[in-house]
Order: C-alpha cells, then sequence, then structure tokens
C-alpha cells in the first residue's frame, strides 16, 4: 500500500498535474483576496478576516479536487493496468486508500501557502494580532475534510467510467450537489420538521458550523462518515469487475 502511495504522490509532482493544481487554487483565491475589487478583498473589507479564502475554497476544490481524482481509476481501467492491480498482493482497500491518501497529501500541500496570509492578515492588522485564531484554524481543519469527502466522491466516480471527462462531470455534480443541494433544498421550506435533517445532510451546514472554530463531534463523525461511505461504494464498484 505504500509503495502504490509513494507511486501517486510521484505522478502528481513528477508531472504538471500536481503544480498546476496548486497554481490554480493560490492564484484564483490570491486574486480574489487581494486584487479583485470583490467583497472578498482583505485590503478593501476594512477589517482583519480570511472569511474570503474559507468561502471561496470550496467552490475552487469543487473542480480542482475532481481534475485530480478523474484519472484515478478511469486511466487504469481504460489502459487496462486496473485487472493487473486487482491481481497484485494488495485488498481493494489497500489500492483504494493509497490513492485517496495521495490525494488528500496534495489537497493538504495546496492550503499550507495560503498560511502566508495568515500570517499576513495576524501581522499587519490594526490592532496586530486582532483575527479569530480558532475560527481561522476551524475553518482550515473544515476545508481539510471538505477536501477529503471531495476526494472520496471523486474516487468513486473515477471507478465508474474509463473516461476521465465523464469522471469529472460525475465528480463535479456529486460534490455540488452534496456541498450546496442539501442546503438549496432546506431553503424552500417544504418538509416543515425535517427541514433540518435534510439540510444536515448537506456539507455546507458541518463546514460553516466548524469555521466558527467550535470543532463538534457531531460534524467530525459527519465527514468521517461520509469520507467513508464513498470509500465503500468505490471497493463495492471494484469488486462487482471480479462478478
Amino acid at each position: 500500500m505504500l509503495t502504490l502511495f509513494k507511486k501517486e504522490i510521484n505522478n502528481f509532482f513528477n508531472s504538471l498535474i500536481g503544480y498546476i493544481v496548486i497554481a490554480v487554487f493560490l492564484l484564483v483565491v490570491s486574486l480574489f483576496l487581494w486584487v479583485f475589487p470583490t467583497d472578498y478583498n482583505i485590503l478593501q473589507a476594512g477589517y482583519a478576516n480570511l472569511d474570503g479564502l474559507f468561502v471561496l475554497g470550496p467552490f475552487v476544490f469543487l473542480f480542482l479536487i475532481p481534475a485530480i481524482t478523474m484519472r484515478f481509476f478511469a486511466d487504469e481501467i481504460k489502459s487496462g493496468t486496473i485487472e493487473m492491480l486487482l491481481t497484485k498482493p494488495l485488498t481493494d482497500l489497500d489500492i483504494i486508500l493509497s490513492k485517496f491518501f495521495a490525494g488528500v497529501v496534495l489537497v493538504l500541500v495546496s492550503l499550507i501557502p495560503t498560511l502566508v496570509f495568515v500570517v499576513t492578515v495576524y501581522r499587519f492588522g490594526l490592532p496586530a494580532g486582532n483575527l479569530d485564531m480558532g475560527g481561522t484554524w476551524g475553518s482550515y481543519l473544515g476545508l481539510l475534510f471538505l477536501g477529503s469527502a471531495f476526494v472520496a466522491i471523486g474516487l468513486f466516480a473515477s471507478s465508474l467510467t474509463e473516461n476521465q471527462i465523464v469522471s469529472f462531470i460525475v465528480a463535479v455534480f456529486f460534490c455540488g450537489f452534496i456541498f450546496l443541494g442539501f442546503e438549496m433544498i432546506y431553503t424552500l421550506d417544504l418538509f416543515g420538521s425535517a427541514d433540518l435533517f435534510i439540510r444536515n445532510l448537506g456539507i455546507y451546514a458541518h463546514y460553516t458550523s466548524m469555521s466558527r472554530g467550535v470543532i463538534d463531534t457531531r460534524d467530525l463523525l459527519y465527514f468521517l462518515s461520509l469520507t467513508g461511505l464513498f470509500i465503500i461504494l468505490t471497493k463495492i464498484r471494484l469488486e462487482s469487475r471480479k462478478w
């Protein structure tokens, strides 16, 4: 499993894929936070916070993470190497987890450079240090969990098809619906007392909860359960090729 994990990491950084993903994420976020005259621009906001980063981050990940994961299994299926991979002395879960953790590492590496924003806002705010660090670290943790869930969803989408473009579209749809779909259904106020339950099925409610800086075990369990669900679905999909 460790060998396959290293192989996936090397595939990212021995090609342009990993660097492009990190560069695009940092470029888009930086432009909106520091250059474009939007509501997320820190210099024009008049107060020191990084809310823009944590609002924009999920939407950038919504497209970048499926772009990372679309080749994970689709490429293996198309080239026929999936059959060889499945005959190696590795369980299906070993294969899935090695690819999953490689994707999570890339998400983590893309987030690390944004700590420069934290230091900048913390040191140059008036007064210096006028930054809600609890909310900031909670938001980072939420963004990492959200990214991990998107990686698991992307893995499942990639296992469904040999076409990388189809995999990308399916992953974007699933990630988008789970992130915002339940929230939109909740706002329609159609199900009465069940509306809150429906809202809590989506990522958005739990992500915003963690962004307040209070780490609730219910939010952690939600993200772990969602990630685990799609890893299990991917395992079932791989096993179905042996039937």
